[in-house]
């Protein structure tokens, strides 16, 4: 009963982390210390990648009409530009598939603690805010997702893989390189949010095909932990998207790099003293 709690309790820190650009991977991490599951530590290591996939639904359900291609309600037109719009979403992944398949052991043996979280979450909040003062009065090259070239979308792929560095943010690194690179922010937003979703599908069959191979089992408690993880980060994720889309109409995201550094400074005080 106390895991499907705790299940529940990093449901919500997932569905609001996933697409903020504040590093769910990251807060997954940091909640651990304070939360843990009473599971495998090869359970928790697939739950905290997995638990991602209700967030990564959210995004599917908000963007169903515009992300599919056979809509009868789309002119000949709209259906190509979606095709195409998949096709640069497709190559965008392609660099961190390249890197992150022969690196995950790695990363996850050498890069998830607290040390490298609190890094990555001052070291993009410090860019946050010099990229958005920087481009304060700075017109976008591409305010149009139908305008996004092949170029800019494999650069954004690109950007993608620093976020393999847990506390970077996934959100936080596409972002950042799409408005550098010269988009606006809700097609930077938009992109990012597509982009996660054969990122992160992938990313969770790898660890669910890792977690069976090692002899790990979803009968009984461990399939209802992680269900209702799932089922709760998609709620929550689905409120959290239509806020970030509402919030970035009127606003930049300078909040969220004044965050990061917060949280880092936070975390480093933390560990340094509690530890």
């Amino acid at each position: 009963m106390f895991d499907i709690i705790k299940a529940i309790i990093l449901g919500i820190v997932e569905g609001i982390t996933e697409f903020l650009p504040i590093s769910s991977t990251g807060h997954l991490v940091l909640v651990d210390e304070f939360i843990k599951l009473q599971q495998s530590k090869q359970f928790i290591d697939m739950f905290n990648v997995v638990i991602q996939l209700g967030a990564i639904m959210a995004v599917v359900i908000i963007y169903f009409h515009k992300l599919n291609p056979w809509s009868p309600k789309k002119s000949r037109l709209e259906k190509k530009n979606t095709w195409t719009l998949w096709k640069k979403v497709i190559i965008a992944v392609i660099p961190s598939v390249i890197v992150g398949l022969p690196l995950n052991d790695w990363m996850d043996e050498h890069l998830m603690n607290w040390q490298v979280v609190s890094a990555a979450l001052i070291i993009y909040g410090v860019l946050f805010i010099i990229i958005e003062n920087h481009n304060k009065n700075t017109a976008p090259h591409y305010a149009d997702l139908n305008t996004l070239p092949y170029s800019t979308a494999i650069a954004i792929g690109i950007c993608q893989v620093l976020s393999l560095v847990p506390g970077t943010s996934r959100s936080g690194s596409t972002i950042l390189g799409a408005i550098t690179i010269g988009t606006s922010r809700y097609v930077a937003t938009e992109f990012s949010f597509f982009l996660a979703i054969p990122t992160m599908f992938g990313a969770s069959i790898l660890k669910l095909l890792k977690y069976f191979m090692h002899g790990g089992s979803l009968a009984g408690l461990p399939g209802v932990v992680l269900l209702v993880g799932v089922v709760v980060s998609f709620v929550v994720a689905y409120i959290a998207i239509r806020f970030l889309l509402n919030y970035i109409k009127k606003n930049d995201f300078k909040v969220f790099g004044w965050y990061r550094i917060i949280l880092g400074i936070i975390v480093i005080g933390y560990f340094t003293l509690v530890h």
